[in-house]
């Protein structure tokens, strides 16, 4: 048997992987930031990167020493990136024909830090609601990125082992996330945070972007 007959299930991460949304999710974050005279900084988005909506939101909470509740800042940035969304979903290179070739061939997860709000207004947007057997978000599990939970549940629902699991991850949280659930996993290096080498080199493949990416690869994970 060959290796790539092995995998039986691809999945996806979200944000900063199929859509272009880490200038987004910045942009809204740092205008509420601004608005009560503080900033967001590129350490803080790295360390949002991939997290769980509530860890996310309490982690902002406590930048903005507490003037805003955690439950209020979650509602004012998934609101405001919820309207972008509906306006326009924008998809990274090579994301569209990544998902729909393999989506050809085998079920598809995806395992996303978004709020479920989120998720479901950029799969709408990209036409992709039925694309997706399966769809998991942080908020649905115990522990978000970089814990393996929320990889573990997809894999779950999805009735494949790790094993069996082809993960595409671009952040670091994720990457570790998926290292530690064991599966094969192609790193897209995000391209506003790249992960450190001692992160991408836990990966087994390494592209520079989705447009890359070939069926064919799946053979040599």
């Amino acid at each position: 048997m060959q290796r790539e007959d092995m995998i039986k299930a691809a999945v996806f991460d979200l944000d900063g992987l199929l859509i272009d949304s880490e200038p987004v999710w910045h942009s809204v974050r740092g205008d509420l930031m601004r608005a009560y005279g503080s900033e967001w900084t590129d350490a803080d988005q790295s360390h949002a990167m991939g997290v769980s909506s509530a860890d996310w939101a309490a982690y902002m909470a406590a930048r903005l020493g507490h003037r805003m509740t955690d439950a209020q800042v979650m509602e004012e940035v998934v609101s405001r990136i919820e309207a972008t969304y509906r306006a326009q979903v924008p998809l990274m290179p090579g994301a569209r024909e990544a998902v729909e070739v393999l989506a050809g061939s085998m079920p598809l997860g995806l395992a996303s830090g978004s709020h479920v709000r989120l998720i479901r207004a950029a799969l709408e947007g990209a036409g992709w609601t039925n694309v997706f057997s399966v769809v998991v978000s942080c908020d649905e599990v115990a522990r978000g990125k970089p814990a393996p939970d929320v990889y573990l549940e997809t894999m779950r629902r999805l009735h494949v082992a790790p094993g069996e699991t082809v993960v595409f991850e671009d952040s670091t949280n994720g990457i570790l996330a998926g290292h530690a659930a064991g599966v094969r996993l192609v790193a897209v290096p995000s391209r506003y945070l790249p992960p450190p080498a001692d992160v991408l080199n836990q990966a087994d493949r390494v592209l520079a972007s989705l447009v890359e990416f070939e069926p064919g690869m799946l053979r040599d994970l």
